[in-house]
C-alpha cells in the first residue's frame, strides 16, 4: 500500500527527503541549548559554593553566543521544514488526485460498476486530504520526534543514568497507551469513511433530483435522510475522538510524575540521601529534557493519530489506483475499421464473473454495413447490454463481437469508439455552450458542420430560438433545455463523429413521433452508409428498419422486417397490437 502511494510523490521527492533532514537539524539545536544552559548556570552555582573564585566571563559569552546561534538555526530549520513539508504534502496530494482521476478514465463500465459516484468523490477529496495531512505530519515529525527522544535520553544519561531509566520507562508506558488507542480507533475511522460515502450520496442525489423532490413535496423526508447520514458520521467520529482524547491526559500525567521523580531524586542526590551526583542546574536541565522527551512522544502520538485517521483512506485510495481495467489492450491493436458491418457469434454476457445467470445467451446476428436495425423487447430483455458490447463498453463472457470483420478486442480502443457512436439512454450534457457540447463529437468541427449536424438531429430550429443560438450556455447538466431538446443535442453530437455505426439507445423517447420520423428520414438521406441500430419502445420508431430484432430474456426470439414479424412473432404482434389499440383509443 505504501509503495503504491509513494509512486505519486514523484517530483516532490527532494522536498520529501530534505524536510526530515532539516527537522533533525532543528531537534539537534533544541537538544544543545539546555546542555549549554547547564554550563552557564553551573558557573554561578560553583561561585556560590566557593568552588571557583570568579566566573569565566569569556566562556559564558561564547556559550551564550552559541545558544543564540542554535536558537536562530532551530527557528530557520523549523520555518524551512514547514515550507518543505507543505510543498511536499500538497504536491503529493495533487499527484494522488491526478493519478486516481487518470486511472478512472481507463476504467471499463464493469470497473465503474464496483463503485458508487459518491464513494469516488469522497476518495478523491476527503480521503486524499486525510492522507495529505498524515504525510505532512510524517515527514515533519516521525523523524524529528525519535531524534529528539533518543538525543534527550543520551544527554540525560550523560548527566545521570538513573534519570535516563526513568525517562525510558515513562516513554515505554506512553507507547503502550498510544498503541492501545490506535488499535481501538482504526476500525471506527474505517467505518466513518463508509458513512461519509453515504452522506455524499444523499447530498448528490438531493441536488441532482431537486426538481423531483420539490414536485413531490418530499423536502422533509430528504432533511431526515440528511440528518440520519450526518448523525452516523457524527456518532463514529465521537467514538473515535473519545478514544484519542485519552492520549493527551496520559502524556500530561506521565510528565508530572516524571518531573516529580526528578525533583525528588535530584534533591535527595544533592543532599546525599541517596547515591548520585546531580546539581540544581542539572535538575533544571533534566526537567527541560523530560519535557522534550515527552513532547517527542506526544508528537509521535499525534502522527499516529493522523496516520490512523488516514489508514482507511489509504486503503480506499489504493483500491482506485490498483484497479485494472477489465478491457485489456491488444498487443498489436488494429487502428483502422473497414466498414460498419457487425457480427455477433454465439455471444453470451454477464455483468459479473460471479453471476450464475447470463444477461445475454446464444446471440448470433449479422448486420451489414449501412443497414438500419431496430431492437424491440421488454424492460430487462438485454437490449442495452447487447449494443454496449459493440463499442466494447463491456467485454463478452463468451463468443465474439466483430465490427468491420475484426474482433472488437483487437481494435485500438480510441479507433473503435471514434467510429461507433452511441447515444445513451440517459442524456448527458456538460456545463458550457451548445457549440462546446456539440464539439465533443468533433473538437475541430466548423460552425457549418455544427449546424448541419443539428439540422440532421432536428435541433437547428430550437437552437436558433435560444438567446445566443449556438453560444447559449446550457448550464450544469443542460438544465436550461427540455428533455427532448437534450436528446436532439446528444444525437447531433454523435453525428459529428461521422461514425460507421450509430446506436440509439431509446434516445428519441422524449421527442414527439413527428420529430422522431424526421430524424430517421434525415439519417436515411444524409448517412446512408452508416449502420444504424435503434432501440425503441415504439413500434413506429423501427417499423421501417431493414430488420427488427426481438429480444426476450437475453435471447433473440425474432428477426425480420415489420411485416414478417407481424406474421411470425407473437411477442412483436402483441406489442404492435397494444400500441395500435392505444392510438385508436386516443
Amino acid at each position: 500500500m505504501i509503495k503504491t502511494l509513494l509512486k505519486s510523490v514523484r517530483e516532490y521527492k527532494t522536498a520529501s527527503i530534505l524536510c526530515p533532514i532539516v527537522m533533525v537539524g532543528e531537534a539537534v539545536m533544541e537538544i544543545l541549548i539546555p546542555f549549554m544552559m547547564t554550563y552557564i548556570v553551573g558557573q554561578f552555582e560553583d561561585l556560590a559554593k566557593g568552588l571557583i573564585t570568579e566566573i569565566n566571563v569569556s566562556a559564558i559569552a561564547v556559550c551564550a553566543s552559541l545558544m543564540a546561534v542554535c536558537a536562530v538555526l532551530a527557528l530557520l530549520c523549523g520555518v524551512w521544514g514547514g515550507k518543505l513539508a507543505a510543498k511536499a504534502s500538497c504536491g503529493f496530494a495533487h499527484n494522488l488526485r491526478e493519478d486516481m482521476y487518470n486511472n478512472l478514465q481507463t476504467y471499463s463500465f464493469a470497473n465503474i460498476d464496483n463503485y458508487s459516484t459518491a464513494s469516488l468523490i469522497t476518495r478523491i477529496t476527503t480521503d486524499v486530504s486525510n492522507v495529505q495531512n498524515a504525510y505532512q505530519m510524517a515527514i515533519r515529525m516521525l523523524v524529528r520526534a525519535p531524534v529528539l527522544f533518543i538525543a534527550s535520553i543520551i544527554m540525560t544519561a550523560i548527566i545521570e543514568p538513573m534519570m535516563a531509566l526513568i525517562f525510558a520507562g515513562a516513554a515505554f508506558t506512553l507507547g503502550i497507551v498510544v498503541a492501545i488507542c490506535m488499535f481501538k480507533v482504526v476500525p471506527y475511522f474505517r467505518t466513518m469513511f463508509k458513512k461519509y460515502d453515504r452522506l455524499n450520496a444523499v447530498v448528490q442525489e438531493n441536488l441532482t433530483a431537486v426538481r423531483v423532490v420539490k414536485s413531490y413535496v418530499r423536502e422533509d423526508r430528504e432533511i431526515e435522510k440528511m440528518k440520519s447520514a450526518t448523525g452516523e458520521v457524527y456518532n463514529y467520529s465521537v467514538k473515535a475522538e473519545r478514544i484519542l482524547t485519552v492520549m493527551m491526559p496520559c502524556v500530561t500525567l506521565v510528565m508530572f510524575i516524571v518531573n516529580l521523580l526528578i525533583l525528588t531524586l535530584g534533591s535527595n542526590m544533592e543532599t546525599g540521601a541517596i547515591s548520585g551526583n546531580v546539581s540544581p542546574s542539572e535538575i533544571q536541565t533534566l526537567i527541560q529534557y523530560s519535557a522534550q522527551i515527552l513532547t517527542g512522544v506526544m508528537m509521535v502520538a499525534m502522527c499516529l493519530n493522523f496516520i490512523s485517521l488516514s489508514k482507511g483512506s489509504m486503503d480506499r485510495i489504493c483500491e482506485v489506483l490498483n484497479e485494472k481495467t477489465t478491457l485489456p489492450k491488444p498487443e498489436t491493436p488494429v487502428t483502422e475499421i473497414k466498414d460498419g458491418s457487425i457480427d455477433f457469434e454465439n455471444v453470451s454476457f454477464a455483468y459479473s464473473q460471479k453471476s450464475e445467470v447470463n444477461v445475454l445467451s446464444g446471440i448470433n446476428l449479422h448486420i451489414a454495413a449501412g443497414e438500419t436495425v431496430g431492437i424491440i423487447g421488454a424492460t430487462g430483455a438485454g437490449k442495452t447490454s447487447l449494443v454496449s458490447l459493440i463499442p466494447r463498453l463491456y467485454d463478452v463472457s463468451g463468443g465474439s463481437v466483430k465490427v468491420g470483420g475484426v474482433n472488437v478486442k483487437d481494435y485500438n480502443m480510441d479507433t473503435l469508439r471514434n467510429k461507433v457512436a452511441m447515444v445513451l439512454q440517459k442524456n448527458v450534457l456538460f456545463s458550457g455552450t451548445v457549440a462546446e457540447n456539440l464539439r465533443w463529437g468533433d473538437e475541430n468541427a466548423t460552425d457549418e458542420e455544427l449546424r448541419f449536424a443539428a439540422r440532421q438531429a432536428c435541433a437547428e430550429d430550437f437552437i436558433d430560438r435560444l438567446p445566443g443560438g449556438f453560444n447559449y450556455d446550457l448550464g450544469q447538466g443542460g438544465v436550461n433545455v427540455s428533455g427532448g431538446q437534450k436528446q436532439r443535442l446528444c444525437i447531433a453530437r454523435a453525428l459529428l463523429k461521422k461514425p460507421y455505426v450509430l446506436i440509439f439507445d431509446d434516445s428519441t423517447s422524449a421527442v414527439d413521433t413527428k420529430t422522431d420520423s424526421e430524424i430517421r428520414s434525415a439519417l436515411r438521406k444524409y448517412a446512408p452508409d452508416t449502420t444504424k441500430i435503434i432501440i425503441a419502445q415504439r413500434i413506429a420508431s423501427v417499423q421501417d428498419a431493414d430488420k427488427i430484432i426481438v429480444l426476450d430474456e437475453g435471447k433473440i426470439v425474432g428477426c425480420g422486417t415489420h411485416d414478417e414479424l407481424i406474421k411470425t412473432n407473437e411477442i412483436y404482434r402483441e406489442v404492435h397490437a397494444s400500441q395500435v389499440k392505444g392510438g385508436e383509443n386516443e
